[in-house]
């Protein structure tokens, strides 16, 4: 089969990386995918068009009910779809978009929910027959460069001078825009960089808000103890993941994210921000440690500089749930499965 996928492909981000890896399972079971990014076009008319061309394609898949599901509502061929997490989670608080993501299901011959929450809030909010939602988990797979420099990445990030490699860098792995709310910890971790010289927020991720991330560079710049770094290769970032003490995420909404699982799979800790995402991999005190405000960040971050029993159970058991429940090899075999369903 010749399939087309839309996504939003912006370099260096999760939804590109997801989408990478969904069509490589795609094409290993002999089939054609040409992937596409959903901005290129400002129509369903466009899709279809595209669609109709010859030779033509024999089915369709999208990540993103909203900003790529609704692209494929007039293609005359059968599609399937993912679930991003702001579609689930956010755009179903918009009226015109509920409505639209509401048709895209209604045609769509299967959907992909990461998780069983995020099954539910669809079958709840979209009135989607629970039968044509499947649960699958992303798979994880991590590979770090060897030629990378921990030195050169924090003097380029900002970080310099005698005592530079002896910080502790707690990592914000994050595209910028505003449902990520990079500066959420900001004030509060410029307080706590007071008090211990040592411990550093480093943002990192690529532009994708350009106003926000103007925002961005302006604190980093007047506030002590935060820093911007550059996004980095795949295989870059996981390097500095690899490096870093702990992983942040203070997202206001996330669908699964990778970035979580993937420093779990590299055995670095994660203090992540307690919403529903997030606890869905995230289990408190077990695979990582949940927070709920600025403050109760910086207590549970503490704990992990003053027990190394935690720190050490915490890494351990999170790879372990990464190795078992986030298996590539199974995601591939769910791909394979579904996407014989469009023929």
């Amino acid at each position: 089969m010749k399939l087309l996928f839309l996504a939003c492909l912006s370099p260096k981000t999760g939804n590109c990386t997801t989408a990478e890896r969904i069509r490589a399972h795609v094409e290993s079971a002999g089939h054609t995918c040409v992937l596409r990014d959903a901005s290129e076009f400002k129509s369903s008319a466009e899709v279809a068009k595209l669609v109709t061309q010859k030779p033509p394609f024999d089915g369709a898949l999208a990540i993103h009910l909203y900003k790529a599901g609704r692209l494929l509502l007039d293609v005359p061929v059968p599609f399937g779809v993912v679930f991003g997490g702001t579609d689930i989670n956010e755009d179903v608080k918009v009226e015109h978009k509920l409505v639209v993501m509401k048709q895209v299901l209604l045609k769509a011959r299967f959907a992909v929910a990461f998780t069983a929450k995020m099954k539910q809030m669809a079958y709840v909010v979209l009135r989607s027959p629970s039968s044509k939602i499947y649960i699958q988990p992303q798979g994880i797979r991590t590979e770090a460069t060897e030629k990378f420099s921990w030195g050169e990445f924090l003097k380029s990030s900002g970080l310099s001078g005698a005592r530079a490699e002896q910080h502790r860098v707690f990592l914000l792995v994050c595209g910028l825009r505003r449902v990520k709310d990079p500066l959420y910890l900001a004030e509060v971790f410029t307080e706590w960089h007071r008090e211990d010289p040592l411990n550093v927020l480093v943002i990192i991720g690529p532009e994708i808000d350009s106003a926000l991330t103007e925002e961005v560079e302006a604190v980093a710049q007047r506030r002590a103890g935060v820093f911007l770094a550059q996004g980095r290769s795949q295989r870059e970032l996981h390097a500095v993941v690899r490096r870093c003490f702990a992983v942040v995420n203070s997202s206001i909404s996330e669908g699964m994210s990778a970035a979580i699982l993937e420093a779990m799979h590299l055995e670095v800790p994660v203090v992540a921000r307690d919403i529903p995402g997030n606890a869905a991999v995230v289990q408190h005190e077990v695979t990582g440690l949940l927070y709920s405000s600025p403050q109760e960040f910086v207590c549970q971050s503490q704990r992990l500089l003053s027990d190394g029993e935690l720190r050490g159970r915490l890494v351990r058991t999170a790879k372990l749930y990464v190795e078992q429940q986030h298996s590539v090899e199974r995601e591939r075999e769910t791909y394979h499965r579904l996407v014989q369903s469009l023929q």
